[in-house]
């Protein structure tokens, strides 16, 4: 479940030394994260906007696009493994090469709705870096960039153009969202 483990402190290098126990574990400012496999509609949504990113991304040489699992690691307190994040960096050989992140995804489920909402998006905001909330079952996009008190919701198309890309990547989310239902 996405629910906190509080107890205690934790941090990067205590949920890198857990065992393999098939869940997600993260830490947000020495809060422990656990979620569940995710279900396959979440996958699906993954594929389809890994599709769509990537190719923008690596035309525009802009960096990668990468999927979790992964150490996505902010400070020693912070280790995070957003669903998709597209990385500054072109050459990516270890973790610690992804910094700085251009963007970092969250594909919402009843488990993660919690830490995606609030836990993980104020910390990847803090560190300057967009971030997307993508709601299944709402069939739209939460887009917080850093400075953002609100979200800009959208439902329709949502473009976006980070620094250094001549022209931005528009998506049209009802195409999306039809094609990861298998509409």
């Amino acid at each position: 479940m996405g629910m906190p483990q509080t107890a205690e402190l934790w941090t990067a290098e205590r949920i890198r030394a857990l065992p393999d126990d098939g869940l997600r574990h993260e830490v947000v400012d020495g809060e422990h994260l656990v979620s569940p496999a995710p279900r396959p509609l979440h996958q699906i949504a993954l594929a389809g906007l890994f599709r769509r990113l990537d190719p923008y991304v690596l035309r525009h040489g802009l960096g990668r696009v990468l999927s979790s699992p992964a150490d996505i690691e902010l400070d020693p307190r912070t280790l995070m493994q957003p669903d998709l994040f597209v990385t500054a960096a072109l050459r990516v050989r270890t973790w610690t090469d992804v910094q700085p992140l251009r963007l970092a995804i969250e594909i919402l489920s009843p488990t993660t709705a919690r830490a995606d909402r609030f836990v993980k998006r104020r910390r990847f905001q803090r560190a300057g870096v967009e971030y997307w909330i993508v709601d299944l079952d709402a069939r739209l996009i939460e887009r917080w960039r850093p400075a953002d008190r609100r979200p800009e919701v959208q439902a329709e198309r949502l473009s976006w153009q980070p620094g250094g890309a001549p022209a931005p990547l528009v998506l049209e989310l009802g195409e999306l969202f039809r094609e990861i239902e298998g509409e």
